[in-house]
């Protein structure tokens, strides 16, 4: 089984939409969408991912059906040295540096700056929808791999976003989501792939096949958003906090 997230267009948070290059690169993701074949499309219910899935499947007479956990993650977390909440990614790294919890796939919640907030609950919440899902399509979880009822070559694509997406890819692999909110990014319209891998019978692992691929605004000249990021080098004039 194939499992293939897709984030939205650049935002306009403000409004819940897209700005207009936002438009333009949902636009630039049609051809590879069609390309995927997806048994199943999905999408959240934010204005945001629902729009790029509109745009994507233009002409294809495909309506995405809307999965309300695949909403993007959410979880405010306030911390000292802020006067304000965050999302978990958003952190300074010398903030989850500090607690090597994070990188624990069973401790990362513990840690001093989530203290008091139900990101655990929002966790278990999000992972325990999707592995409904998976179950309906052949794959029950077990512990720590899937186990393969139905095996099959099938392709399931999400419209969503970053913070969700680390989420789910950490479960599926067994790693805390932190190490994926704060060391990896996921640029917009790009393509995350997730791939089963079943070596003995009934068995199955997913394996991370490709994160936040943007070849396809590459091969059209379209420069990428810098939305989810931050500066490269301190001062340089783009987004700092």
């Amino acid at each position: 089984m194939k499992l293939v997230f897709i984030r939205h267009g650049e935002p306009d948070y403000e409004h819940d939409t897209l700005t207009e290059k936002g438009m333009r690169e949902a636009e630039l993701l049609r051809p590879r969408v069609k390309k995927i074949h997806a048994d199943e499309y999905y999408a959240s219910p934010l204005g945001r991912a629902a729009l790029t899935a509109k745009i994507a499947l233009e002409g294809t007479g495909i309506t995405p059906v809307t999965l309300d956990y695949m909403r993007e993650f959410h979880c405010p977390v306030y911390h000292d040295d802020i006067d304000r909440s965050k999302v978990p990614w958003d952190f300074l790294p010398e903030v989850f540096l500090s607690d090597e919890r994070c990188l624990d796939r069973n401790e990362w919640f513990k840690a001093d700056h989530f203290r008091g907030a139900p990101i655990k609950e929002e966790y278990d919440f999000v992972t325990g929808e999707f592995d409904k899902l998976l179950a309906e399509h052949g794959y029950r979880r077990r512990g720590l791999y899937y186990e393969a009822e139905r095996p099959n070559d099938g392709t399931l694509a999400f419209f969503c976003h970053f913070g969700v997406t680390a989420v789910i890819v950490s479960h599926l692999v067994n790693i805390s989501p932190v190490p994926l909110w704060q060391g990896f990014v996921a640029l917009t319209t790009s393509v995350t792939t997730c791939v089963t891998e079943e070596r003995r019978p009934g068995k199955a692992v997913f394996r991370v096949n490709s994160f936040g691929d943007i070849s396809h605004l590459y091969a059209a000249d379209e420069e990428p958003s810098f939305m989810a990021r931050f500066c490269e080098v301190y001062g340089d004039g783009t987004r700092q906090d």
